[in-house]
């Protein structure tokens, strides 16, 4: 009898508890973020090192989106395409990085419920459309390269359209998919071991009696969706290899239009690789300064390299930026000379 009852007490006791950690979950409105835990000592060098960073990457990706608008010559479809690439960097950029210079001036870094979805929703997306972009540009570049006669017939205006609404809405409808799912999930946790908030982790922090099994299928589908972008790129770039190498001319073409295009590629890859396995499988043990790195190289490299890849390397780019030097020095030595 005293046994049974003994029974009772536990399942009772095991309820309460859950019911506690449900009703705690409910009212959890802010998150903590952890990352800055080792920067106390340095944040000032940290936080005004960030903010020229961050303006670089405005003022080039910026200057670049002016430069491609303004110039009807650089119309043309990858140009175009590198726009809509230096557009999408600063989207991404936009989500951490203000954020993080808050937090460098604040005691504890926190970020409320609907700031820390929006967070991982602008950053994660940005991620994806990149690699979609870049899926688009190894398309224009195949074409150019192996097609050359069908270009013009095959890269028309409504098929850049559709392409380019395919890069950004496709990598949006994921991500807004992921977030309403993680939405409902009710939390057991407030701290978030990272820097900037992520759909992953958050989804970690939810209480053992939520199913989770919903977003481990969509996230591995998304992988998978990926990952056929990366071998798409491949496959192109196999094929204009193999072009490219029975011309001279058709070397030339490949290393002035295709080589920025591998660089982008090779490093937004190799940034975002580490993320997703330091986030997935990384040790709990590695150095916190390590972890931040890896988690914020995709943010940190890629959108800062890639407009000064293109910008020195497309030969029509780098003639205009060499014309506008030009007429700014003329006009400069017009107005000494006027003095």
């Amino acid at each position: 009898m005293w046994g049974y009852r003994g029974d009772l007490s536990k399942d009772d006791s095991a309820g309460t508890v859950c019911r506690l950690n449900m009703d705690n979950a409910s009212t959890v409105q802010l998150f903590t973020l952890s990352g800055l835990n080792e920067t106390m000592p340095f944040r000032v060098t940290i936080f005004s090192l960030t903010l020229v960073y961050y303006c670089l990457i405005v003022f080039f990706n910026t200057f670049l989106i002016i430069i491609i608008i303004l110039d009807s010559n650089l119309h043309d479809p990858m140009y175009i395409l590198l726009c809509i690439f230096c557009i999408n960097a600063l989207y991404g950029t936009s989500g951490f990085y203000p954020k993080f210079l808050k937090d460098l001036q604040s005691v504890s870094a926190e970020i409320s419920y609907s700031g820390c979805l929006l967070q991982a929703f602008v950053m994660y997306s940005s991620a994806l459309s990149d690699l979609s972009i870049l899926a688009v540009m190894a398309y224009d570049r195949y074409v150019a390269i192996c097609r050359p006669l069908h270009y013009h017939s095959v890269m028309t205006k409504k098929r850049l359209s559709q392409l380019i609404s395919f890069s950004w809405l496709t990598p949006l409808c994921i991500m807004g998919t992921n977030i309403a799912l993680t939405s409902q999930l009710i939390l057991c946790n407030s701290y978030i071991p990272r820097l900037f908030c992520t759909n992953w982790i958050i989804v970690k922090l939810a209480c053992p009696q939520n199913d989770t099994s919903v977003h481990n299928v969509i996230a591995y589908a998304t992988i998978i969706i990926y990952v056929s972008h990366g071998i798409f790129i491949v496959w192109t770039y196999l094929h204009m290899v193999k072009v490219c190498a029975k011309s001279r001319e058709d070397r030339v073409k490949f290393v002035q239009t295709c080589v920025p295009h591998l660089a982008s590629l090779l490093t937004f890859l190799f940034a975002i690789m580490f993320d997703v396995v330091q986030m997935r499988f990384g040790s709990n043990d590695l150095p916190e300064h390590f972890k931040n790195f890896i988690a914020i190289e995709f943010l940190l490299i890629p959108p800062f390299v890639n407009p000064l890849i293109y910008g020195f390397k497309l030969t029509k780019i780098r003639n205009r930026i060499e014309v506008l030097a030009c007429v700014k020095i003329k006009i400069k030595l017009k107005n000494t000379s006027g003095e």
